[in-house]
């Protein structure tokens, strides 16, 4: 899922833009690692977005928690000229707070409240130095999953989950979102998250190419699999626009080994990403009220406007 176009706009936020999967490249590759990132805004985007680890992966020893992760180029049979071929991966979606103790992110990447339990979510799994690899973070940054408030998997359409975590989050802010559905053609967009399980990577040069798709809305964004449950970015204001979720073909084979699949940048069938404004619950406030307390309403409500009861300063 991805696609690379760089944008006065975007690059501005971005020092050092980098040179030159389901996801791909659009246009040229503007994946940056944490440390090339300069921009403030940007970089406390990308401090309350979350990997998504299999819980064994995951092993806490007092202060730190150690990340089990694997080369990526031998996972995934890369050409050596492959960006970031000497990183390792780990992450198997991506995901973003969005209230004091909520994660949100694909609907399936977290299939089942069994699959939730078994998945940790991390914060800080970045490479914040050149060629420094991330081990371990700190144990206070790992957090598990306490309940599945709701999800959605509609094939072409709206994709995403909402997880409560067994604890608030310290030293990361909720984000901000747009419930209103008011994405247009044009919109510029950063995305940032795991590409293929990789340490977070901050991605921008993209737009909104079709808007019009019931639940989602179509963009050329430089995403791969990984990157399933990755906040997107409203450019300019630094809002959530919506959840990647589906996208192209991430690699090509090339000569015994594996690229990423190029594409330009109004090529290919684009990423697809979830609209907020789809995202809607069968689940009451009593879904949301903590395991203390009770509350008792007697209708439906959006996920999203009960979000709005636990942290209403927020949005």
């Amino acid at each position: 899922m991805k696609k690379i176009a760089l944008l006065t706009a975007v690059v501005a936020l971005c020092a050092g833009a980098a040179s030159s999967s389901d996801k791909v490249i659009y246009g040229s590759d503007d994946r940056l690692d944490i440390y090339q990132v300069s921009d403030a805004r940007l970089l406390k985007l990308a401090d309350s977005t979350v990997g998504l680890f299999q819980a064994g992966d995951v092993y806490v020893n007092g202060p730190k928690a150690f990340l089990t992760t694997e080369s990526y180029a031998d996972g995934y049979g890369l050409c050596k000229e492959e960006p970031f071929y000497e990183q390792v991966t780990g992450a198997f979606c991506s995901g973003s707070l969005v209230a004091p103790d909520i994660i949100m992110t694909a609907g399936h990447c977290v299939k089942s409240e069994d699959a939730c339990k078994d998945t940790k979510f991390v914060f800080g799994f970045a490479v914040k130095a050149k060629g420094v690899m991330p081990e371990s973070v700190p144990s206070s940054d790992v957090y598990g999953c306490a309940q599945l408030i709701g999800r959605e998997q509609v094939g072409t359409g709206a994709d995403w989950a909402l997880i409560r975590l067994d604890r608030k989050v310290t030293g990361h802010e909720p984000l901000k979102y747009n419930t209103a559905d008011t994405v247009k053609n044009g919109d510029e967009l950063v995305v940032i998250g795991h590409p293929a399980g990789l340490p977070t990577k901050v991605a921008g040069g993209a737009t909104v190419r079709d808007a019009s798709p019931k639940g989602y809305y179509v963009a050329n964004l430089d995403t791969y699999g990984g990157n399933s449950g990755s906040a997107v970015f409203n450019a300019r204001t630094g809002v959530i626009e919506g959840i990647l979720v589906r996208g192209e073909n991430d690699y090509v084979y090339k000569d015994g080994c594996s690229v990423s699949n190029v594409c330009p940048s109004t090529g290919c069938r684009g990423e697809d990403v979830t609209k907020l404004s789809a995202i809607t619950s069968p689940f009451t406030k009593a879904a949301l009220a903590r395991a203390e307390g009770s509350v008792t309403v007697a209708k439906a409500a959006p996920a999203f406007e009960l979000l709005k009861t636990v942290a209403p300063e927020l949005n």
